[in-house]
């Protein structure tokens, strides 16, 4: 038996309603009933109280699968008689409908924590959800948020559109970093959106009309966008972006320039470097290069030597030498105990 913070003792478990076939658990006393709604009044409780101390939803209806399909029978017979009932669930739906419900939800439950059967079912939907269509829902709220932004800018300055307000500041002799300031923004922020947000007031960026068609068709806005996933959410190289877009390096690096992304450093060449000096070794009837250079060095073998029967440069087998030399000697503890390809029969 647990206790909560003022002492009060609890017999079912915190965040859930333990059920029974048609009858639920009381956590204040353990029994069954086929609704706790009804029952909490011998408790002297009311329910925004218990759902409260017990981590419930305010909507949990406290009662058994019986009584819910029950209670539900009775209110379609009532929607039947009652114009009122259904009026109030119209205006319900709509509001459902539009997002007007949900968004009094959330102002309503702002600064308060949620209970613990609500964030036991929000992560529980979240894990059903793949990476792959959470960045996609991600990306969609990102771009409806900066149309919605631009929307506001451009009725805040007496346009129709976003297009048409850029037009007109350029018109005027504005830089983009001046139309972003007046839109209190970044100073950059315009000319990277200015393609997705207003694409026919400035000429396009010469790196961008070759990436725009390659990021459409992978479900990006624009190339910003598609950049921005490629080499910052998934560390591409540059080389990887540009042989994935047909394009050269310089043309990845001038458009990661164009749109304030600072090109990084990525350990692709080093992992496949790393794959091909696993797979010569294995092939050559080691576990590691550096236990190939080792074994090759213990019989006296040249560098020369062994670079023409592994095919790989010698200052590549020199530096797995660096690494071998902590490791335990061939043939001796904890080694494969393999002789040297050179020196087989």
């Amino acid at each position: 038996m647990d206790r909560l913070d003022d002492g009060t003792p609890y017999y079912a478990p915190l965040g859930r309603l333990l059920e029974d076939g048609d009858r639920v658990c009381c956590h204040l006393c353990g029994s069954w009933f086929l609704s706790v709604a009804s029952h909490l009044r011998v408790h002297g409780w009311t329910k925004a109280d218990y759902v409260a101390a017990f981590g419930l939803e305010l909507g949990n209806p406290l009662s058994g699968e019986a009584t819910r399909k029950r209670r539900s029978a009775a209110l379609t017979a009532r929607l039947a008689v009652e114009p009122t009932l259904r009026d109030a669930l119209a205006a319900a739906r709509t509001r459902s409908r539009t997002g007007e419900l949900t968004a009094a939800a959330a102002s309503a439950a702002r600064g308060r924590p949620h209970p613990a059967q609500r964030r036991a079912k929000t992560l529980a939907n979240l894990a059903r959800i793949s990476p792959e269509a959470r960045a996609s829902g991600a990306r969609r709220y990102a771009e409806d948020r900066l149309r919605e932004l631009a929307r506001q800018v451009a009725h805040r300055f007496g346009f129709e559109d976003f297009a048409a307000y850029v037009a007109a500041r350029l018109s005027d002799g504005r830089s983009l970093a001046a139309i972003s300031r007046e839109a209190g923004q970044h100073k950059d922020w315009l000319s990277r959106h200015v393609a997705a947000l207003a694409p026919t007031s400035i000429r396009p960026h010469a790196s961008d009309a070759r990436l725009r068609p390659v990021a459409v068709r992978h479900g990006f806005a624009d190339p910003a966008a598609y950049l921005r996933a490629r080499h910052v959410g998934e560390h591409r190289s540059v080389a990887a972006i540009a042989a994935e877009t047909g394009v050269t390096r310089g043309t990845i690096l001038t458009a990661l320039r164009h749109h304030g992304i600072s090109p990084m450093p990525h350990a692709t060449k080093r992992h496949q470097a790393a794959d091909r000096d696993r797979a010569v070794a294995r092939g050559l009837g080691f576990d590691s290069l550096a236990a190939y250079v080792a074994a090759g060095r213990a019989q006296g073998h040249t560098w020369k030597r062994l670079a023409a029967d592994s095919g790989l440069p010698e200052t590549t087998l020199r530096r797995h030498a660096r690494v071998s030399s902590a490791t335990p000697a061939p043939n001796g503890p904890g080694s494969s105990g393999r002789t040297h390809p050179a020196t087989r029969p």
